[in-house]
């Protein structure tokens, strides 16, 4: 199943027009984007914090992960505060990958933002969550943190935007968006052999690993005939009829 990193900002010190701050808003998107990462199979890695920009570079590329999502808002130059609005959503210009993300990214977003027209993808060649990690990055700016429509675009909008983010992330990767349930416990229940975790909701796709019955495992989420499960830290997805819910 893809892994990312997710990386909310950690700017304390750039304040929203409308009280709290940068790092306060975008790591209320990051929690409530887990939801939908877990019920749709994405395993993440989220920085702290405390943590600088280096530091979380450095995370990232201490692991493997399949993309580097970092979460920020924006600001006008100095002098002309307030008079800008927009997402912008920054890629590698050598990163194929990366501008694929951008693009879904960007389309998605229009759909939810006042003035879709105000959404585009940037490349950079100076924002280093972009340009110095190893996995492919994207770097969104939602809104400007210091105009009054934006400011409470982002605050009236959090699950919205969490749950635009994560339904990017799932057609970035090619696998189905599966809305949140309450974990429940369940026991594979076979006549013989073994369950396989697959990493699709397909019985070609590749096999994970094979449950034995009787195993315990944690089902996260449903996406028609198969269950998004969470069996010793391994997530994917396994046939419904052979999971009983306890």
């Amino acid at each position: 199943m893809p892994r990312i990193y997710l990386s909310p900002s950690t700017q304390e010190g750039n304040m929203y027009v409308i009280g709290g701050s940068e790092e306060y808003y975008m790591n209320l998107v990051a929690d409530a984007m887990i939801p939908y990462l877990l019920s749709s199979g994405i395993q993440y890695t989220r920085n702290s914090p405390g943590m600088t920009a280096s530091q979380a570079i450095r995370q990232s590329n201490s692991g493997n992960y399949d993309l580097h999502l970092a979460l920020h808002s924006n600001a006008a130059p100095e002098g002309q505060y307030g008079t800008y609005t927009g997402v912008d959503v920054y890629y590698s210009p050598i990163s194929i990958r990366g501008r694929r993300a951008a693009d879904i990214f960007v389309r998605n977003l229009k759909s939810i933002y006042p003035n879709p027209s105000k959404v585009r993808a940037i490349t950079t060649t100076t924002i280093g969550e972009v340009t110095q990690t190893r996995a492919p990055a994207v770097f969104l700016e939602l809104g400007y943190h210091d105009n009054v429509g934006d400011a409470n675009w982002v605050a009236d909008n959090i699950e919205r935007i969490a749950r635009n983010l994560v339904l990017s992330l799932t057609e970035y990767f090619g696998i189905p968006f599966v809305e949140p349930m309450t974990p429940r416990m369940g026991t594979v229940s076979l006549t013989s052999g073994t369950l396989n975790l697959r990493s699709r909701p397909s019985r070609t796709s590749r096999v994970i690993t094979s449950i034995p019955n009787g195993a315990m495992l944690t089902v996260v989420g449903q996406w028609q005939d198969w269950y998004v499960v969470n069996y010793r830290g391994l997530v994917g997805y396994v046939a419904s009829q052979y999971v009983r819910l306890m």
